[in-house]
């Protein structure tokens, strides 16, 4: 195969006439040690961002090289190709070859020595763009005790880049690396000899390049080559890719291109790919060699067992029962303290401010709204804690492996079922955990159904309407009718999960799941620092973007359930104030209690929530509820678990949670207007089955909005779950109905 000659490489502009200081791009696969390679070379002083019109992490750091200047170096999401089909690999893309960004200085690319032959086809196509790079061969302690022994020079000349072992965990190689960096910003060289490939993908090659020109998509022939390759293995021919930024002539031309290329019986994929492993074959035949060592066998004892179809299912449970106790029991003493913090802020607020508007906006909307932020923290940080650790140690490849099997029945992901388990505790979380699915569309399917998963944040309003409606004497044979209803809740939320995902992949997300292709990474001990540092990211992106929305919203709320008020409840029950002043004082503050209770009642009644109670009863009456019921629903959008303490404001019981007694009494006795009972078994049935798939969570929401960078999903979302809630609910009401269950 004759390689061809492209025009001339237009000239890279000089660092030093630019602006901004030199900026290097630091490129890998994943698992190949990148991130901690990135601390180790700027000392962990990352700023993190979103890349340009996307929410996507954007990790940069400065650097100082020997000569006193100062670079920027930004970390690329892991990558195993320039291919790319979804954003994170699109924004790598954009970053090496200048389209939308600057065009970097210089690109490091991070090998695993280990498995050297994986990382060189990353290597060639960013070559490919005319960057000048770096190869920093990481973990080389690793393939050295492994027998893997790569001679440096040979490697440098075939591939024309300056190449570096380090071990970043141990801080090998790191002043080595940075004098390559600086040696690659002052002197690029010239670029090596382009691919080789057949004539006719040549042909193919320089018409689309000559597009891409055109279209001013890029400057330079050798970075427009490169994204012509780019464009040809990256864009889908249903045109069903999630890549943006394309001109609409350029994804033309690469269609017409596809397309000629099948009618002829052109592969086009197999012919770049098959010619860049002829290349990547050459240079790891070349510059590696394998010395026999001794063989590990409990690493493929270990692998027989956590990949086997049982076993491996198995352990793969008792791993998730660790994690699940963790996000639902062990992040319960931080939880509760946060929450007695922000009561106890509230109430010093409410004692050093006067009550009025201004009080009850920041005690209620602001305290509040700040409490619905950071009660998910110890959740969120313990939740990516296990996964960044499993990850780490190489279990998570295993058990997505293993898993696979399981879940690509319904159309998800093998990486779906950590996020999905962990939905059990609570979706913020769960939808942040996604991050983990490399595809957009298999990330987008599980955050559409995982809200569907019955979190904890549910089980405040299982306890009270079961405490309610099943006495704690009614059994079911041998088990609690109470007990028994829980579990149909939690198998209910699983099979929505399930049913959902089989639907919607086979309709709006619809065509086949990717298949789960990857290679077992060895066995590794976690760097801590960095998977530390990885957690506080997570944490922090959650409080910065999810916080500020969440908090907005909560704000909103309290508006709609505080306004209008009403003079004439405040006048009479000023009254009834002044009444109590002459009882004894244990008396008075409990009888001022309930005035108080009662009043915020009656103001709720009145306020465009409780109208919007009143307004939509005739809407929920169907399903069982009133507007009482109504407006618990309306105020469980805040978090679910608010229903209950919504329900106590709306029958004046100060106080109420699930275990109050007096909040059960009044439920159990309240009746509808022709004195029906209002809260029958079967009306309790039906208001479960209603929280159970229907999308009461804002922060929820607003998670969802960050992860997928638009409004349309998290509206979709919710739309789609509150038609199923309410279809399910009115059947299970009205059948109920039908056959006579009505009074209980």
């Amino acid at each position: 195969m004759a390689p061809t000659v492209p025009a001339p490489a237009a000239p890279r502009v000089p660092a030093a006439a630019r602006a901004r200081p030199p900026l290097v791009l630091l490129a890998g696969n994943p698992n190949s040690g990148k991130s901690t390679l990135f601390n180790a070379l700027t000392g962990a002083r990352a700023k993190v961002a979103n890349y340009p019109g996307v929410t996507i992490d954007r990790r940069s750091s400065p650097l100082r090289l020997g000569d006193g200047r100062t670079v920027e170096v930004v970390d690329l999401p892991g990558t195993y190709s320039l291919s790319a089909r979804s954003r994170e690999e699109q924004i790598a893309v954009d970053a090496v070859v200048g389209r939308g960004l600057p065009a970097p200085d210089a690109v490091v690319v991070v090998a695993d020595a280990t498995a050297l032959g994986r990382a060189l086809y990353l290597l060639l196509e960013i070559v490919d763009t005319g960057a000048p790079v770096v190869l920093a061969l990481n973990m080389a302690d690793e393939a050295r005790d492994g027998g893997v022994e790569i001679d440096v020079d040979a490697l440098a000349y075939l591939t024309g880049v300056r190449v570096v072992p380090t071990a970043a965990k141990h801080g090998e190689g790191i002043e080595a690396l940075t004098a390559a960096i600086e040696a690659a910003i002052a002197e690029p060289g010239a670029p090596p000899a382009p691919l080789a490939v057949p004539p006719a993908l040549a042909a193919d090659l320089d018409e689309l390049e000559r597009e891409v020109l055109d279209a001013h998509a890029l400057e330079g022939h050798r970075a427009a080559r490169a994204w012509a390759a780019w464009l040809l293995l990256s864009l889908d021919d249903e045109g069903d890719d999630d890549l943006q930024g394309i001109p609409a002539s350029v994804r033309a031309a690469t269609g017409r291109i596809r397309t000629r290329a099948a009618a002829a019986g052109r592969d086009i994929d197999l012919e770049i790919i098959a010619a860049r492993y002829e290349r990547v074959d050459a240079i790891a035949g070349a510059a590696t060699r394998h010395e026999r060592v001794e063989a590990h066998p409990w690493t493929e004892r270990l692998d027989a067992l956590l990949t086997h179809r049982v076993a491996g299912t198995a352990v793969f449970a008792v791993v998730m029962m660790v994690v699940f106790q963790a996000l639902f029991s062990w992040s319960e003493p931080a939880i509760a303290l946060i929450e007695d913090q922000v009561a106890a802020l509230q109430g010093l607020v409410e004692g050093l401010l006067p009550p009025g508007p201004l009080t009850s906006l920041l005690v209620n909307g602001v305290i509040a709204g700040v409490g619905n932020v950071v009660v998910f923290v110890p959740q969120i940080a313990l939740l990516f804690l296990f996964i960044g650790l499993l990850e780490d140690l190489g279990y998570l490849a295993r058990v997505a492996f293993v898993v696979d099997r399981l879940m690509k029945g319904v159309g998800l992901h093998g990486r779906a079922f950590v996020p999905m388990l962990s939905g059990f505790s609570c979706a913020v979380p769960a939808v942040m955990a996604t991050r983990t699915i490399e595809s957009r569309t298999d990330r987008l399917l599980t955050m559409m159904v995982l809200p569907l998963m019955s979190c904890s944040a549910r089980l405040p309003v299982y306890v009270l309407v079961t405490a309610t409606v099943f006495g704690p004497a009614s059994t079911i044979g041998f088990l609690s009718t109470g007990a028994v209803v829980l579990f149909a809740m939690y198998t209910l939320s699983v099979v929505a999960t399930l049913g959902a995902a089989a639907v919607l992949r086979r309709t709006l997300l619809k065509g086949p799941g990717a298949p789960l292709v990857m290679e077992l990474p060895p066995y590794r001990l976690p760097a801590v620092g960095v998977l530390l540092e990885g957690v506080w990211q997570r944490v922090r992106t959650f409080l910065v973007d999810a916080g500020t929305i969440i908090l907005a919203m909560t704000i909103v709320l309290w508006a709609l359930l505080t306004y209008p008020t009403s003079a004439a409840v405040d006048a009479r029950f000023e009254a009834r104030q002044a009444e109590v002043q002459a009882l004894p004082e244990a008396e008075r503050d409990e009888a001022q209690a309930a005035i108080e209770s009662a009043r915020a009642g009656e103001q709720l009644r009145e306020s465009a929530a409780g109208r919007a109670g009143r307004l939509i009863e005739p809407v929920i009456a169907p399903l069982g509820f009133d507007w009482r019921i109504g407006i618990g629903v309306l105020g469980a959008f805040a978090a679910r678990e608010v229903f209950v303490s919504t329900l106590g404001i709306v029958f004046d019981i100060a106080g109420a949670d699930e275990t109050n007694e007096p909040l059960r009494a009044a439920l159990g006795s309240a009746t509808w207007p022709d004195g029906r009972p209002l809260m029958t078994p079967l009306a309790g049935v039906s208001l479960m089955v209603f929280f159970v798939l229907a999308c009461q969570c804002m922060s929820t929401i607003a998670v969802v909005r960050r992860e997928s960078g638009t409004w349309r999903w998290p509206i979709f979302m919710f739309a789609y779950m509150s038609a199923l809630a309410y279809g399910a609910s009115l059947i299970v009401y009205q059948t109920g109905l039908a056959l006579g269950w009505g009074l209980g």
